[in-house]
Order: C-alpha cells, then sequence, then structure tokens
C-alpha cells in the first residue's frame, strides 16, 4: 500500500532469505567473469594487428552486447538480492526491457553473421576477401542493430502500451514481456500474437542462417583429406554450436509458446541467456583458439 502506481515490484529469483546470500555470491562471481571476459577481448582485438579480421570484428560487437545486455539485467539483479529494495519505477522497468530486447536481438543476428563469415571461409576461401570485405561487415553490423532497434521498439510498444491496474508483482527477477503482460488490465493477445511474431522471425531467421552455415561448413570439412584439420574445424563448430544451442534453446522456450504455458521455470531459463551465456562466449569463440593464445602472449 505504500507504493505508488508508477512503481512495479520484482518478486526476484526465489523469496527464501538464506538462499540470497549464495546466490548473491555466485550472480556477482559471475557479472564480474564475464565483464573482464568481454571486455579483456575486446581490447585484445584493438591492440593484436593479428586478429584485425572480420571474425574478430564480430566478436568485439558480440562481446559487446553481452557485456550491455548483462549490465541491463545484473547489477538490479544483485542490488535486489543484497538489500532485498525490489521496486522499479515504471520508466525503469520499460527501458529495462527495451534495453534488453535490443540487445539480444542483436545478438541473434550478430550470431547469424559470424556463421556466415565461417561459412565463406571455409566453403568458399577464394570468395572470401570480397564476400566479407570490411565494407560488408559493417553492412552486417549496422543491419543486426537497426533490426534489433526497430524490433525492440514494437516489443516494449506491445508490452507496456495497455493499462496497469492492482499489484504491481512482476514474478520475475527482471521486467520481461510474458510477467509484465500478465499485471495488465487491457486485452494483450493482440500484443502477444506480435511479440510472438516478431520473436519467431528473428530467431528462426537467424537461427536457419546458422545451422544453414554450419551445414555447409559440416559438409566441407568431411570432405577434408586431411584428418587434423578435420579435427580443427569439428573442434570449432561443436563449441560455437554448443554456445548457440544453450542460447537459443532458451530464448525459444521463452517466447516461442503460449503466454499460458509460461511458469516458475521462465526463470531458470533465464537465468542461462541473461547471465551464464555472456559470461562463456569468450571462452567459447576466442579464447581457446591459437591467434587469440599467441596475441596473448605477445
Amino acid at each position: 500500500g505504500n507504493h505508488t502506481q508508477s512503481e512495479f515490484i520484482l518478486l526476484g529469483i526465489t523469496d527464501t532469505p538464506w538462499a540470497q546470500a549464495p546466490l548473491f555470491g555466485l550472480f556477482l562471481l559471475i557479472y564480474v567473469v564475464t565483464l573482464v571476459g568481454n571486455i579483456g577481448l575486446m581490447v585484445l582485438v584493438w591492440v593484436a594487428p593479428s586478429l584485425h579480421t572480420p571474425m574478430y570484428f564480430f566478436l568485439t560487437h558480440l562481446s559487446l552486447a553481452d557485456i550491455c545486455y548483462s549490465t541491463v539485467i545484473s547489477p538490479k539483479m544483485l542490488t535486489d538480492l543484497l538489500f532485498g529494495n525490489k521496486t522499479i519505477s515504471w520508466a525503469g522497468c520499460m527501458t529495462q526491457f527495451h534495453l534488453f530486447a535490443l540487445f539480444v536481438t542483436a545478438e541473434c543476428h550478430l550470431l547469424a553473421a559470424m556463421a556466415y563469415d565461417r561459412h565463406v571461409a571455409i566453403c568458399h576461401p577464394l570468395s572470401y576477401v570480397t564476400a566479407v570485405s570490411p565494407r560488408a561487415c559493417w553492412q552486417l553490423v549496422a543491419w543486426s542493430y537497426l533490426v534489433a532497434s526497430l524490433s525492440a521498439l514494437i516489443y516494449t510498444g506491445c508490452t507496456f502500451g495497455g493499462s496497469f491496474c492492482g499489484l504491481r508483482h512482476v514474478d520475475h527477477f527482471f521486467c520481461d514481456a510474458s510477467p509484465v503482460l500478465r499485471l495488465a488490465c487491457s486485452d494483450t493477445h493482440g500484443s502477444e500474437v506480435a511479440i510472438f511474431a516478431l520473436a519467431a522471425a528473428n530467431g528462426l531467421g537467424t537461427s536457419m542462417v546458422i545451422l544453414l552455415s554450419y551445414g555447409r561448413v559440416l559438409h566441407t570439412v568431411l570432405g577434408m583429406r586431411s584428418a587434423p584439420s578435420r579435427a580443427r574445424a569439428f573442434h570449432t563448430c561443436a563449441s560455437h554450436l554448443a554456445s548457440v544451442s544453450v542460447f537459443y534453446g532458451t530464448l525459444f522456450f521463452m517466447y516461442l509458446q503460449p503466454a499460458s504455458r509460461h511458469g516458475s521455470q521462465d526463470k531458470v531459463a533465464s537465468v542461462f541467456y541473461t547471465v551464464v551465456s555472456p559470461m562463456l562466449n569468450p571462452f567459447i569463440y576466442s579464447l581457446r583458439n591459437k591467434e587469440v593464445k599467441a596475441a596473448l602472449e605477445k
């Protein structure tokens, strides 16, 4: 009764008092590793001439997206766990969701651009310089952010465009579309359909590019005569596909199912793509590569 109608209350990951301190320590460690890993990778690519290639150019933007959407979520979640102040203003809630949607959508398109880069490099090496030129790289990145910006505007308008009444208890640790829409007084069917359709277009479209690209890569790798070359290529593809599977699997679970099927398991799935995936990406995509190890040694 002490909260104004311009505020939401995030119920958080758990309301069990004894679990909040361990979760705070765990998520703080993950967030610090995320920042150090991604910022370190970006700096390394900038200062090492040997890494001035299209693949690492896309990786710097992937790291930037990871830093941004992790920072949109983690600090607020950590302060809620530490101090128990789980209120967030209407404007803050809308801004958090908008930025989250923007950078997650941008990451989907950046992952597709990276898969296309690997496809051209392995399957069409003679045309790689022209197909993935610096201009083409900037165009792919600009397209990723443009589509993400327009999509985020639509997601945000559909989620916060209605009216809210009663207790504004968001059953989540951040302002996501499904738990916010449950609080709306007005009919949300149209908004849910629009969000589902746009999420399907972004998610399925980019995932198909990734699967087709890596399918062609694997087909080319199987035709290699050198066993060590095949092993290296399979190792790289397996690592990348593992990361993509975790990211897209949890996204599809969250956004490509009817609103009536959402429940408490959503929080567990959300942790993977908002907290865990940004931490793992620098290690999976780069720090196991010989080029990065050589640049670090120099």
